[in-house]
């Protein structure tokens, strides 16, 4: 693979900040950008366990369309708007990768866009090998 693969989700977001939902670099590296549990424009899933569950998902998505899945997850990092949600979001994070294991950070901010979000994730995957379709 000698060249980046981009990949969208078609947000409005996406073509208006100029950004795509994850990119695959040559190296095997795929970094997915901010994802949140807002679906069609919407919030759903309305505690921190649920919307952390739901950002997952589209993050999952976005690998799914490059060929790889959670277990190619190397580092996750949650961003939370409030330190009383870190075990809720600590048990969904587990529930999804206790046998990945990835490097994982867990940060508190002090809000997002939207005030109803209260968790954003994003996922580094790796492509052993480094070669598009080819997957461990």
């Amino acid at each position: 693979m000698s060249e980046l693969r981009r990949v969208s989700n078609g947000t409005p977001w996406e073509e208006a900040f100029g950004y795509s939902r994850a990119v695959e670099l040559p190296s095997g590296l795929v970094l997915v950008s901010g994802c949140t549990s807002t679906v069609d424009g919407e919030i759903v899933g309305g505690g921190p366990y649920e919307q952390t569950v739901n950002a997952f998902k589209v993050a999952f998505g976005a690998l799914e369309q490059l060929g790889l899945g959670p277990e190619h997850v190397v580092r996750t990092r949650l961003y939370l708007t409030h330190a009383r949600d870190v075990e809720e979001v600590g048990r969904a994070h587990k529930e999804l990768f206790d046998a990945v294991r990835p490097a994982a950070s867990m940060i508190i901010v002090s809000g997002f866009v939207d005030p109803g979000l209260v968790v954003e994730v994003e996922v580094e995957a790796f492509r052993p090998g480094g070669e598009h379709g080819v997957t461990a």
